[in-house]
């Protein structure tokens, strides 16, 4: 460690040379400690937790074609509502559902000279959130059969998700101050203590989608009737990452 001290000496009075004035100095030492070195080391930690959801988020839509905008509107909106309506009978809390995009678009025939039109497509996605996940597979299968034609994605989240990421967070610290022991081992040093730590890979939103198939609601409707869809959401992981400086002597 180096410590660089500045000191004034006792004096009464400094004559410059070439100079009338004179400067007058304190009658006293003043010692301070301008700059100082630190022996640190410097490492990375990471923990991964594996989780099982327990909360889903379905995004899926109605899509209809029809010869005129308001016949493909009506039926467009005919089988919103069913699925709507399907939604509230098995108790889904209205403000867990969300029409998250529509649109209405002329069908054109490009192959004419004038890209006539022939027709009109309507889609309507909603956005199921707060989805217990044992009743996602009742609600996808339901839902087809009230008319829900494209299922976009399944999204799966845990509820318990900040008390595992502590956990994983805990683990990626002792990883971290495994290694700077082994460090300072090597170096006949010891770690004292923490200088400065960061932490990355908080991610609530940590999901991933089970179906992208634009065709999914469509090849689901004939037996969806029968039973429902079983949803098997698998493990979602969860990694904390540290990046710690040690102090080590």
């Amino acid at each position: 460690m180096k410590r660089y001290l500045i000191a004034v000496a006792t004096a009464s009075t400094l004559i410059l040379s070439g100079c009338s004035s004179t400067v007058q100095l304190p009658d006293t030492v003043k010692v301070e400690n301008i700059a100082s070195e630190r022996n640190s080391i410097s490492v990375s930690g990471q923990e991964e937790v594996k989780v099982t959801p327990d909360i889903a988020e379905i995004r899926y839509s109605v899509y209809t074609r029809a010869e005129t905008p308001s016949e493909c509107q009506q039926k467009n909106t005919t089988d919103v509502n069913s699925t709507l309506e399907v939604l509230k009978g098995l108790g889904i809390n209205e403000n867990s559902i969300q029409t998250s995009a529509y649109g209405l678009n002329p069908i054109r025939d490009w192959e004419s000279s004038n890209g006539d039109i022939v027709g009109y497509e309507m889609t309507t996605t909603l956005t199921v959130s707060d989805i217990p996940i044992d009743q996602a597979g009742t609600i996808i299968s339901q839902s087809v059969s009230a008319g829900i034609n494209d299922i976009d994605s399944v999204s799966y989240s845990a509820s318990n998700y900040d008390a595992s990421y502590q956990e994983a967070l805990k683990g990626a610290m002792a990883n971290a101050r495994a290694k700077a022991d082994a460090i300072a081992e090597a170096d006949d040093k010891s770690v004292v203590g923490i200088i400065h730590a960061e932490e990355n890979g908080y991610n609530p939103s940590t999901r991933y989608s089970v179906y992208e198939s634009a065709a999914a609601g469509s090849s689901m409707k004939s037996s969806a009737s029968v039973e429902d869809l079983s949803v098997m959401p698998g493990q979602v992981s969860i990694t904390a990452y540290v990046q710690v400086e040690y102090e080590v002597e």
